[in-house]
Parts: structure tokens; sequence; C-alpha cells
């Protein structure tokens, strides 16, 4: 634990001297939420995809800043450095993911209060439940950012995943078109991926319509993150070749 938690110390100190890393992560997500207010005014559809909105933009900040930055940890020698030291790559994993976290956090009050005071999204639920589905949901992004920055071997490689990874999610999360409108087989893939949960889930807390559903919603979530770590623990390489 100890180790971990040196590790997102190291984290945050390096971020802490990067402003632009950091202004990309808090203020561009609120920013873009700001843009489709603004396209969609004086029309009620921000009502609608406004809760899409804020389950969309952090998770595709955090999945591209965390996966870069991971990656280069590698590509520079510090992850073969550091373990050559007593730190495991589940230590190394999960203290880069709790120093992500904390700045998730930041970034999804940044992003609800923006949504809610500046472009005037209504919500009917608790404003702490919609807050607790927007932060699982930007922690989702960076396990798989974290996943992704196993695999990939340059920056380059990390944005490819973006379509292996994130549009799929977009284009079948009801965002486009209802998921109970797409082709059978669409619908059922949707259903089982984490985007889809996250928009569902702050739909139903926005509208006030919190049931079991949410609930199971939001275990969806936390399931794909569990796994996304242990995956991106187990895979991760010292260096890349």
């Amino acid at each position: 634990m100890k180790r971990t938690l040196a590790t997102t110390g190291r984290v945050l100190a390096q971020m802490r001297h990067d402003p632009r890393t950091i202004a990309l992560m808090l203020i561009v997500p609120s920013l873009l939420i700001g843009l489709i207010a603004w396209i969609f005014t004086d029309t009620p559809a921000f009502s609608r995809i406004g809760p899409a909105m804020i389950a969309l933009f952090p998770f595709v900040v955090m999945f591209l800043v965390t996966s870069i930055a991971t990656l280069r940890e590698r590509r520079s020698g510090t992850l073969e450095r550091l373990l050559s030291m007593p730190l495991a790559k589940g230590e190394f994993i999960f203290g880069y993911a709790l120093a992500f976290t904390l700045v998730a956090i930041f970034q999804t009050m940044i992003a609800v209060n923006f949504a809610i005071w500046v472009c005037g999204l209504e919500i009917e639920g608790s404003f702490w439940l919609l807050f607790a589905v927007a932060a699982l949901d930007a922690l989702l992004g960076i396990s798989l950012g974290l996943m992704a920055s196993a695999f990939a071997r340059t920056e380059f490689q990390v944005v490819q995943f973006m379509p292996a990874l994130v549009i799929p999610q977009f284009l079948l999360a009801g965002i486009i078109l209802p998921r109970e409108q797409l082709p059978g087989v669409l619908e059922a893939i949707g259903d089982w991926l984490p985007l889809s949960h996250a928009i569902d889930a702050l739909s139903d807390v926005a509208a006030g319509t919190v049931d079991s559903a949410t609930a199971g919603s939001m275990l969806v979530i936390a399931s794909w993150i569990t796994a996304a770590l242990l995956v991106g623990s187990l895979t991760l390489r010292r260096r890349t070749a």
C-alpha cells in the first residue's frame, strides 16, 4: 500500500509541473459540454443528451491522458527502473489509477456544476448521486486507458485504440439512436458496453427515476473498471521495444 501511495504522489507531482495537461483534464470536458449546450440553445435537446455528454467527454479525455502518460513512463525507461525495485506491476497500475482518480474527482465536480449552473441542465434527482456516477464514469476512462497503454507501443497506437474501445461505445450507447431501436445484435452489444450503463445511470439520476436498474448499471461499470485494471496490471511490459 505504501508503494502504491508513493506512486500516486509521484504522478501527482509530475502533473503539477504540466499545466497544459491539467487544463486539458479539468477544463476541456466542461468547454465541450458548453459547446453542445450552445448548439442546442432554445431547444429541449440538451435536457435529453446533457447527461450523456457528462458521461462522454470526461471519459474520452481521461482515457487519452491516462493511456499516453502511462505509455511515456514505459518508453522513457521509468517503469523499468521502478520495477527493478520492490514495486509490483499491480502497485504501479493502481498507483496511477488513484492519482488520476483524484484528478477525475475535480474534473467531474467542475463538469457537473458547469452543466447545471452555466448550461442550465435540469436535474430532478440527487446532485451527489449524479456526481458519484459521473466520477465512476471518469474512472472507467482511466482504467481503460491504463489497459490500452499496456498493449500500445507508441502514442499513435494509443490513439488508434480510440476506434476500438471508445467510438463503438459512443455509437451503441443510445446517444445517436435509442438502443432499443438498433438492430437486435447491436442492441445486445450496446447493453454490455460500460459507457451505455454510465449514460443510462446519469440519465436516470437527471430524470429522478433512480431504481434497481440504476444500481445495476453502476455495478456493471465497477466490474469493467476492476477487469480493466487487472488486465492492465497483468499485461504491462517493463519497456516498449
